[in-house]
């Protein structure tokens, strides 16, 4: 049986890991995952006191596990605790301001129409090609071609310990037809960060130092594969002359982004934030 797995190569706006960029990107993520009620967060009679309760942060784990399969490790919490935070915060000065108007109830829109309020005091700087070009070399990894991998796997059907993916290793690199034992899978263009994901760091590095056109016994997250490397295309670095326009616009993009960010975490020095959930989840 063949399998061809084709990964269509990387646009050139690839939206950058949510960690690394300002969490208001992410004020529909919050406002729509976090649908808690308002008030179950905050005490009624203390306006200016927030508190990120065990229902926050019941649904923020079980939003990113649904989201990734897993548990969000510290770093990861804190980040979704702050995305809910920072739309609170929204959420309070909005009604503050009454934007609720005609919206009663209605939790998403008064924060964006607080949030609009924020957009129309942002003033972004003069973006001259120096200032691109200095943004362009922090963020090459959103523009640079990676290297690509194409390679194929042998799924070794039954044991495949690692003395039986050896031995199975062997008996291919002798010419035994692969599909004989197991099923053959075929990958082309995976990039770097596909097969750190899909097989493990240990994985990418050995594939990629291995020569080609030779079964290998190669141990993945997941345990010992075979795998035969076809070819490399080289990474290829990205010019930014041919995408200045591109780079001009993200750079728009992440300078707002940045400076409603700022205005929010101003904002919230108004209030008290407590956190009140398992002491083994702290992150204060």
């Amino acid at each position: 049986m063949t399998e061809t797995v084709a990964v269509p190569r990387r646009a050139r706006r690839r939206p950058p890991g949510w960690l690394r960029e300002p969490l208001l990107h992410f004020v529909v993520l919050g406002g729509v995952l976090f649908a808690i009620d308002h008030f179950a967060a905050g005490k009624a009679d203390d306006r200016h006191t927030i508190v990120v309760g065990a229902d926050v942060d019941s649904e923020a784990r079980e939003t990113f596990k649904a989201a990734r399969g897993r548990e969000p490790n510290a770093e990861e919490l804190e980040a979704l605790h702050r995305v809910w935070l920072d739309n609170e915060v929204l959420y309070r000065e909005g009604l503050a301001l009454q934007v609720d108007k005609g919206d009663p109830a209605i939790r998403e829109r008064v924060i964006f129409k607080a949030l609009s309020v924020i957009d129309s005091n942002v003033h972004l700087p003069a973006a001259d090609d120096r200032a691109l070009r200095a943004w362009f070399d922090g963020h090459r990894d959103r523009y640079d071609e990676p290297a690509r991998y194409d390679f194929e796997e042998a799924a070794l059907s039954g044991d495949s310990s690692e003395a039986a993916v050896r031995e199975f290793v062997t008996a291919l690199d002798s010419g035994v037809p692969g599909d004989a034992k197991a099923g053959l899978r075929v990958f082309k263009g995976r990039p770097h960060a596909s097969l750190v994901q899909s097989y493990g760091p240990e994985f990418a590095r050995a594939l990629a130092a291995a020569p080609p056109n030779t079964w290998h016994a190669l141990r993945t997250r997941d345990g010992w594969r075979a795998m035969r490397l076809d070819a490399i295309t080289p990474a290829k670095p990205a010019v930014f002359e041919a995408l200045r326009g591109v780079v001009l616009h993200d750079w728009i993009d992440a300078t707002a982004a940045e400076q409603r960010t700022a205005v929010v975490r101003a904002l919230a020095k108004k209030y008290k934030v407590t956190y009140d959930v398992p002491a083994r989840d702290s992150i204060e």
